[in-house]
């Protein structure tokens, strides 16, 4: 049995896996860099180490530095969370070498699923659709050429080991070949320590279909439907819903089957998602896997049901799963935004700072995971997602209303957030008709950067208008002769830049 489990991430993921941790009877180990000496997850946590300075790579992504501390701390188990170490092969081998039970799939999984040519390999060998492509890096510009002549343009180049939208080129014109090539390269090198890119034909108007699948030690696979994913920016995901406007229960159940073939073809155990892109004529191929849980893994725990977390500890103790796939079952709808520290308006640019106001959203149907708190100060070290808003209803039009109400509630100030922008989606037809793919924040971008409305800054302008109003007639300005305030509590108004700004 495990009885105390070290999270190896931070932030809001790491909180989220405490939480299950806490519901099971089981101890939680917080790991912290420098920068995250007063984060949330420091303190939920029931033991706290610090594992080096605010660099990832001195910090998070230092196995020697969370193996040593799941040692000092006594812990039987480790969560890798996302991002960071989840995904890596070596440290899974490594909790392994030192007796410490890894929440995730077996070390060969991760290293034949993670690289990408190699998973391509193994699906095609299990039968699974995969789009068409080399199988092989490809070694020299000339033979480059040639494949991509034999494919037929446009065709996407991409980093084997890549992930998160790094490595990859989409080439359109012949012209763009050999720069394409060196570009994903350079930038596979510096992102995964891999330069080793292969070839895809292109998608075009693709959509980004994903399937959450729970495997166990005993051979027993299930998936937990599917995921639409195809509100993107530059390749990350940035809306997430369930079940996804495109399917029809055909579909569903075929890629469902297809799903569950692939984490079988490498003795998949653990949380894992097999993504799909799916063309305008509903024809699907097999993109890649990721061998660990997803960002957007609460709309599936809110539409079916299940605490994947608690899953992935109950399999990685050798429990037989007791999930059966004809008795899973999709309820509801539900959506996903992820809130990020950037400044949309700027380019996305990130908007590091000081929290000095924070209205959370609440009510029926709303969740919200998040770490950050009135007077944090988000670091520039690491990834600007600060929270995720989860919102479930019995349809999804309900849905998107609900979500639209929650993103209306929830007040950040002191910094720049996504929320005006996820806010505008939420109103954008294609959206709320179901009618979108990849190409939608780019086919949308001048209703989307849209500055605030005027509607906003006349409720800026209502709330100072209200505030005066009060204090006026409760006495509580005092106006010297010249004119000025010596009231405290209006300086402290008077310097926040808006009530409501976001």
């Amino acid at each position: 049995m495990i009885q105390k489990v070290l999270v190896a991430n931070r932030g809001e993921i790491a909180i989220r896996v405490m939480r299950s941790c806490r519901e099971m009877g089981i101890k939680s180990v917080a790991v912290y860099s420098e920068a995250d000496r007063a984060s949330m997850h420091v303190r939920y946590a029931d033991e706290a180490y610090y594992i080096g300075p605010a660099p990832s790579i001195e910090s998070y992504l230092s196995i020697n530095n969370i193996i040593d501390a799941a040692k000092r701390s006594g812990a039987d188990a480790i969560h890798p969370g996302y991002g960071f170490l989840s995904e890596n092969a070596d440290f899974a081998q490594r909790c392994a070498e030192e007796g410490i039970i890894f929440i995730g799939p077996s070390p060969e999984s991760i290293s034949t699923m993670g690289d990408k040519i190699t998973a391509r390999k193994n699906m095609m060998a299990a039968g699974v659709p995969v789009v068409p492509g080399t199988i092989e890096p490809i070694t020299g510009e000339k033979e480059a050429i040639e494949t991509i002549r034999d494919i037929g343009l446009p065709v996407m180049i991409k980093a084997s080991a890549g992930g998160g939208g790094k490595g990859m080129r989409l080439v359109k014109k012949q012209e763009d070949i050999v720069s394409s090539i060196r570009a994903a390269r350079s930038e596979a090198r510096a992102a995964f320590g891999n330069d080793a890119v292969y070839i895809e034909k292109y998608i075009e108007s693709p959509h980004h279909i994903e399937f959450q699948i729970l495997g166990d030690k005993h051979g027993n696979i299930v998936h937990l439907f599917e995921r639409e994913c195809s509100v993107q920016r530059r390749h990350q995901k940035v809306i997430e819903e369930t079940p996804s406007p495109l399917m029809t229960p055909e579909i569903r159940e075929e890629m469902g089957r297809y799903a569950v073939a692939a984490a079988k073809a490498v003795n998949y155990f653990g949380a894992g998602t097999i993504e799909f892109i799916v063309d305008e004529n509903m024809h699907y191929y097999f993109l890649e896997m990721n061998t660990r849980l997803q960002v957007e893994h609460p709309i599936t725990e809110r539409v079916v049901g299940v605490d994947l977390v608690k899953e992935q500890i109950k399999i990685a103790m050798g429990e037989r799963m007791t999930l059966k796939q004809d008795e899973l079952k999709q309820n509801g709808h539900a959506i996903e935004c992820r809130i990020y520290a950037e400044d949309p308006e700027n380019n996305f640019m990130p908007s590091p700072g000081k929290i000095t106001h924070i209205t959370e959203p609440l009510g029926l149907g709303v969740r919200h995971d998040g770490y950050v708190y009135v007077g944090y100060s988000i670091p520039i070290h690491y990834d600007p997602l600060i929270s995720k808003l989860i919102v479930w209803a019995g349809t999804r039009q309900e849905a998107i209303d609900r979500m639209k109400r929650a993103l209306y509630a929830y007040k950040i100030t002191g910094i720049k957030t996504s929320i005006p922008f996820l806010a505008r989606i939420m109103e954008n037809k294609d959206f709320v008709e179901g009618k979108y793919n990849t190409h939608f924040i780019e086919k949308n971008t001048e209703m989307l950067m849209t500055r605030e409305s005027c509607g906003r800054r006349c409720q800026d302008m209502a709330l100072i208008a209200a505030f005066i109003h009060y204090n006026k007639k409760n006495n509580a300005l005092k106006i010297n002769n010249n004119g000025s305030s010596t009231s405290n509590q209006w300086k402290a108004f008077g310097r926040r830049k808006s009530v409501n700004r976001l």
